[in-house]
């Protein structure tokens, strides 16, 4: 007889319970985006007794934390058993955007991104339809949502001499990596033992200020908006049994895929959902350097060249080999050539043409009609791919670093996981879906909060730019609902 133990770190109900309650709001998705709204929304409604929440997952609970932060773990395992054993592959499906991979699970992507968390450019941000100072003060709490630091590796001798390297090379806009990495130490009781921030630290801090609902395996495959205002969503069980789950409010954090696929099966108004399809052009560089150049403190490595107005691509240069992150348990052994990764991620202009659509005649497991992707780099975006390239040979020399040019290939569409844009924020509802407070233009109490809602996509990844509109959403809806 086999013993199986509940999975019973977080709470859970099922989608018959919840269909018995009238949510005030009802989010779908728990990534970094539907975890920002829970926990800003739990922390305004925290005396709120009469207020109720709930929150859809359509896959499971899979971890308690961030990969990085699992004790057996270390950045190279969870990069190479973890997640091709726990994601999605949507690229055969998808062949313009083939590099697309999706983790259905409770906290989504999040359980295995780098965590590095830098704000957009300046220029970009004055466009975005959002005063900037209001923006200011919401990347000031999503950094703290996230606990952003610039120390990860302080002391490090490696990141001392190299980015003095890169200084006195010209790359002036190199510094310190933000990271989303809690440097907390455990004191009087006080546990941080989750360094590495994961939409789950999000969801904990939600439920140490109020109860809220949770529903795992609960697929939402349609919204229901009668004249334009939100009243429910229906949602297929693991048994493939459909439920209805009323709401006020139905804030969609499902990812930039599967977010417009959601509104148009559900037949949501808006000429622009599902357009504005925008990645970054993404090339990882490897090269070698001798650990003689560094003193026996000799640390890690993890350094951003920032984007300019000059050079629309971020660079994060980390190592050496696998000590970038590694667990405590673990012996460092540093060969006499010390491995350097520069990851790159170049700006994709935004177009129309570059959307998300659904194709009638391809359909799930449950009979929902599938999303199809069209997609291709413009010739500035393939300039900007070259500037790339170009980017890691200056950093790789400035810096003193062997460069192995067979490993500059560029990465196929999607496989950066920095998706964004199809559901975009803005004033006119032919280029945008949303208004600025991430509303379905025209739809009351239809929301989204996840990377599609992004005006547009910089160099910088996108989860901080999704956690800050995401807690300015749920102050929104705390004000709308009095």
């Amino acid at each position: 007889m086999v013993v199986r133990y509940k999975n019973n770190w977080i709470p859970t109900k099922t989608l018959d319970e919840m269909s018995g309650t009238e949510y005030d709001v009802l989010i779908v998705g728990s990534g970094p985006g539907g975890g920002a709204v829970l926990q800003r929304l739990c922390e305004l409604w925290k005396n709120q007794g009469a207020k109720k929440i709930g929150i859809l997952e359509k896959g499971d609970k899979l971890f308690h934390s961030h990969a990085q932060n699992i004790p057996t773990q270390n950045v190279n395992t969870s990069r190479d058993e973890l997640v091709p054993s726990n994601s999605t592959p949507l690229g055969q499906r998808l062949p313009q955007f083939s590099g697309a991979t999706m983790v259905y699970a409770l906290g989504g992507r999040s359980l295995f991104w780098n965590a590095a968390t830098p704000r957009p450019i300046r220029s970009e941000l004055n466009k975005w339809p959002i005063n900037r100072r209001e923006l200011d003060v919401y990347y000031g709490m999503a950094e703290k949502l996230l606990h952003v630091t610039r120390d990860y590796a302080k002391g490090s001798s490696m990141q001392k001499n190299l980015l003095n390297r890169l200084h006195a090379g010209g790359i002036l806009e190199a510094d310190d990596m933000p990271l989303a990495f809690d440097m907390t130490p455990s004191h009087q009781g006080e546990i941080h033992s989750n360094p590495w921030y994961s939409s789950i630290n999000a969801l904990a801090a939600a439920r140490f200020d109020r109860l809220y609902d949770l529903a795992v395996d609960a697929y939402v495959y349609k919204v229901n908006a009668p004249n334009n205002r939100v009243q429910s969503v229906q949602v297929f069980d693991a048994n493939k049994r459909s439920h209805t789950l009323r709401a006020k409010n139905v804030v969609v954090s499902a990812s930039t895929l599967e977010t417009p696929r959601l509104l148009l099966n559900s037949g949501i108004p808006g000429p622009a959902i599902g357009h504005y399809l925008t990645g970054h052009v993404s090339m990882i560089g490897i090269g070698t350097i001798s650990r003689r150049q560094f003193s026996d403190k000799i640390g890690n490595l993890s350094i951003l060249k920032f984007e300019t107005d000059e050079d629309p691509y971020h660079i994060q240069i980390l190592g050496p080999n696998q000590y970038w992150s590694y667990q405590q348990f673990e012996d460092k052994v540093l060969p006499d050539q010390l491995m350097v990764v520069y990851a790159t991620f170049g700006r994709v202009q935004p177009r129309r043409e570059n959307r998300v659509y659904i194709d009638p005649n391809d359909r799930d497991e449950y009979g929902v009609p599938w999303q199809q992707v069209q997609y291709s780099l413009s010739d500035r975006d393939r300039q900007t791919a070259k500037q790339v390239e170009e980017g890691i040979r200056r950093s790789a020399k400035a810096m003193g670093v062997t460069l192995d040019e067979s490993s500059l290939v560029l990465r196929p569409p999607g496989a950066d996981m920095h998706e964004a844009s199809t559901c975009r924020m803005g004033d006119d509802p032919n280029t945008s879906a949303t208004n600025r407070h991430g509303q379905i233009h025209g739809v009351q109490g239809l929301f989204v909060a996840d990377n599609s809602v992004l005006p547009s996509l910089t160099a910088a990844g996108p989860v901080l730019s999704n956690s800050a509109l995401a807690i300015r959403l749920a102050d929104h809806i705390v004000r709308q609902s009095g």
